[in-house]
């Protein structure tokens, strides 16, 4: 059967990509299940007509025998299934640990030979202020010592994109891999592990603070010393995981937050955090320079307290967003430096959805973040944050992907690149939801069948371009003005259930 189109309504089409099971390489490096894994992609392509899936690479699995040894085996022929059936791959480099974190049902902790080095130098991890460490992946702090058998984290994190690109140059070539999302933080995300349910956070807290590993504490000493304040320190009155952030001294109103030196500490904490992605996909960009391929980030959507004035729980994740100044669009300017792809997360929340203690405003905060991102002439990307099923969801969804609706004359004024769903499982296929997902995809495309050639809505992919100029603390400070959001529709005008 012929593809049926309209031209005009194509350029309205947003690619729908299915994030893949997380043990679908386990972590004995084995793709153990190929048969149910190409019968549901068959169904997801042929029924629903979805454009890809999302697949993490975990660096656990691939460097697990010890440094450079990599085992691409399992994944190049799970890549190979998913490409034979005309399906797009969206690549992430995975570089935390799975575990510990919301809908983690898998664990595949990082390389058990960079967990050696943390066994004698616990340093090596994110700590919070008592001194408990978080093994998710590897702080900041250590991005340029070689600890490990030589080589910098950075190093660790290049070499392994470098291996990937060349174990992988044949569908890379092809165009079978689209993105390759960097990962730049526990959970994939550029963020502190300020929330670890590992250690008992339960929403709606505040979390805590990630930065008193020795070699952090030591970089911020050194830029209080440089900065006149010798006397400096680390917060201590910024409370424990659970707490209320008027329960504490640094969040209260008028509270540390506000002073001068709670200013320099969450300047310094927020850019180091920048400055690492910006290290990170600057590799990825050397690596991938020229390719026809995407880069892309994650941010986090950490949509509690965004309603109290300290903004307690982005803070602490390492967004120094507050009312009068912005913590996102410098995160944009950043990735605009290598034409990269902000990833934000739920899209399909409603400000309803959390109690009021939550003070939760999840559909502001992905205003902002989809405004500041175009605003610096970089595409968003997106996915939701908990399973979704349902037709409150999806309509949400589609609003964020279109947020003034389809344009019958054309390209739409503001359109999410893409949508990723997540994920794939048993419950999709379940009668009732499965015809919904259906929908879902139809609505996101547009009302228009599955179109292949991504030129065609105006998503060709050019040769990976490198930077024309570096990201310094003036370009940050500059994006952290504030700055508005564009104006949303109340309703999608592409309902699932209109």
């Amino acid at each position: 059967m012929a593809a049926n189109y309209n031209e005009k309504l194509l350029l309205n089409y947003v690619p729908v990509y299915v994030m893949l099971p997380l043990g679908v390489v386990n972590v004995e490096n084995v793709f153990a299940d190929p048969e149910t894994l190409e019968t549901q992609l068959k169904r997801l392509k042929e029924e629903a007509g979805v454009d890809g899936v999302m697949v993490d690479v975990w660096w656990g699995i691939i460097e697990s025998k010890g440094p450079k040894q990599y085992d691409w085996t399992a994944y190049k022929t799970l890549f190979q299934l998913i490409a034979r059936l005309g399906l797009k791959i969206q690549a992430i480099m995975s570089f935390h640990q799975c575990g510990g974190n919301v809908g983690d049902i898998v664990t595949i902790p990082i390389p058990q030979w960079v967990r050696d080095v943390g066994d004698s130098d616990p340093d090596i991890y994110y700590t919070n202020r008592k001194g408990t460490r978080d093994i998710e992946y590897l702080s900041i702090g250590v991005d340029n010592l070689p600890l490990f058998a030589g080589r910098t984290a950075v190093q660790l994190y290049s070499d392994y994109m470098s291996s990937f690109k060349e174990n992988m140059a044949d569908l890379i070539e092809a165009g079978a891999i689209v993105d390759i999302e960097v990962g730049l933080g526990p959970a994939g995300e550029l963020r502190y592990p300020s929330y670890p349910q590992s250690q008992g956070w339960v929403f709606p807290g505040i979390g805590e603070f990630q930065c008193y590993d020795k070699y952090l504490k030591k970089d911020f000493k050194e830029a209080a010393a440089k900065a006149g304040h010798p006397e400096w320190d680390l917060p201590e009155d910024a409370g424990e995981y659970n707490d209320k952030p008027e329960d504490t001294g640094f969040f209260k109103r008028n509270g540390t937050y506000v002073s001068e030196e709670g200013k320099f500490f969450l300047t310094w904490y927020s850019n180091k955090l920048i400055f690492h992605g910006d290290q990170i996909i600057g590799e990825a960009n050397k690596i991938y320079a020229g390719l026809k391929v995407n880069l892309a980030a994650k941010v986090s959507g950490i949509h509690w307290l965004y309603n109290h004035h300290s903004h307690a729980a982005e803070l602490t994740a390492g967004y120094y967003n507050l009312f009068k100044r912005d913590g996102y669009r410098p995160i944009a300017r950043m990735l605009s430096k290598h034409y990269g792809i902000l990833n934000f997360t739920c899209l399909e929340m409603k400000d309803t959805d959390n109690t009021a203690e939550a003070l939760s405003a999840p559909q502001e905060l992905v205003q902002e973040v989809l405004s500041k991102a175009w605003k610096e002439g970089i595409e968003v990307a997106g996915e939701n944050a908990l399973e979704t099923y349902g037709a409150k969801g999806y309509n949400q969804i589609l609003l964020n992907a279109r947020p003034n609706g389809v344009n019958p004359n054309g390209k739409p004024k503001l359109r999410m690149y893409g949508f990723t769903y997540l994920r794939l499982s048993d419950t999709v296929f379940q009668e009732d939801n499965f015809e919904l997902f259906k929908k879902l995809v139809r609505k996101m495309h547009a009302d228009q069948d599955y179109c292949g050639d991504a030129a065609k809505y105006g998503h060709e992919i050019v040769p990976l371009k490198t930077p024309n100029s570096q990201l310094t603390v003036e370009d940050i400070a500059d994006a952290a003005q504030p700055s508005g959001a564009f104006k949303w529709d109340s309703e999608t005008d592409m309902k699932v259930d209109g």
